[in-house]
């Protein structure tokens, strides 16, 4: 109820409050952000707050706009530094911002839109891929699945496509095609990306996923963390990690280096919670998500994957 009456107060209010301070400050609330928060995550959450509450129609027509270009996945290396252009063109002219005055805002507010709006695209383009259900008659995707063996396993040649050998890496049988089931392509891109990007540390986590005591399915639990980043990554949770971390445009390789960080950061935490068996996985990893949602709920969050892992 509190919540309620504290929300209707702001929207009743926000208005005069921005009028007052545009007095005061001669800057928009855009400019003040720009120029006031730190870049990265806080000032792009803040940007993308204050553009959802405008009140503009022509701020509204603009955003409806962004998001119908991000979920059609037209936010491209050719087309986004003129949907970038004509975005700022708008915003100065409706702000009556003065471009030879503030020469720095232009560059600022680009750069939170760029990031933004390629996050938005970056949960079309991950939803997208879970829903490619792995194909064990499609040769692209069987090359895929050969690529992630040869990736874990240089040194072991597979004796068959259905072999117990999957079995070694984590996956439940002999036929690794079923256990994508949930996360479809984007499952076995992820483990992938771990294998070929961080060859060096996914060999000492697929190490401790053998653990005579402490071991894991590491298969399994790499597509179970897929599902947990999806998750993260829809709700919004993400965004800090993202935000931070993105030098340019979010795409498909931003998602799955998040992925990375939140694996390694799980072996971690599953060898130091020492559970007694894998039936403990379910508990482990909510303890897990809690601590990272609270992790992300910091605007200044950025996970990084330290690649020297030690062994257990």
């Amino acid at each position: 109820m509190i919540r309620y009456l504290w929300s209707l107060v702001c929207y009743f209010f926000r208005p005069w409050i921005k009028w007052f301070l545009r007095q005061t400050t001669q800057m928009c609330e855009l400019q003040r952000i720009c120029y006031g928060e730190p870049s990265g995550a806080p000032r792009a959450l803040a940007i993308e707050d204050s553009l959802r509450h405008s009140r503009d129609a022509t701020i509204k027509k603009l955003l409806i706009y962004l998001d119908d270009i991000s979920d059609k996945c037209e936010i491209t290396i050719e087309t986004e530094q003129e949907v970038l252009q004509e975005v700022i063109k708008t915003v100065l002219l409706t702000k009556k911002i003065n471009p030879v005055a503030h020469p720095d805002f232009a560059k600022s507010f680009g750069k939170c839109i760029e990031l933004i709006w390629g996050y938005r695209q970056l949960c079309v383009e991950c939803e997208e891929l879970r829903k490619i259900p792995y194909d064990a008659e499609n040769p692209e995707h069987e090359a895929l699945l050969m690529k992630l063996w040869d990736s874990l396993n240089p040194d072991e040649i597979l004796t068959s496509r259905v072999s117990k050998q999957w079995q070694h890496i984590g996956f439940q049988g002999d036929d690794p095609k079923t256990d994508f089931r949930g996360m479809g392509i984007l499952g076995l891109s992820n483990l992938i990306y771990f294998a070929q990007e961080y060859s060096g540390t996914v060999k000492q986590v697929l190490l401790h996923s053998l653990h005579p005591r402490y071991g894991y399915p590491f298969a399994i639990v790499g597509i179970n963390l897929t599902s947990m980043a999806l998750r993260l990554l829809r709700d919004g949770s993400a965004k800090t990690h993202i935000y931070n971390s993105s030098k340019t445009l979010p795409t498909i390789r931003a998602f799955h280096h998040f992925y990375c960080c939140l694996f390694y950061a799980f072996d971690g935490f599953w060898m130091q919670s020492k559970p007694n068996n894998m039936m403990e996985f379910s508990s482990v990893q909510e303890r897990f998500e809690s601590n990272i949602r609270a992790t992300l709920a910091s605007p200044t969050t950025v996970f990084r994957l330290n690649v020297s892992v030690d062994n257990v």
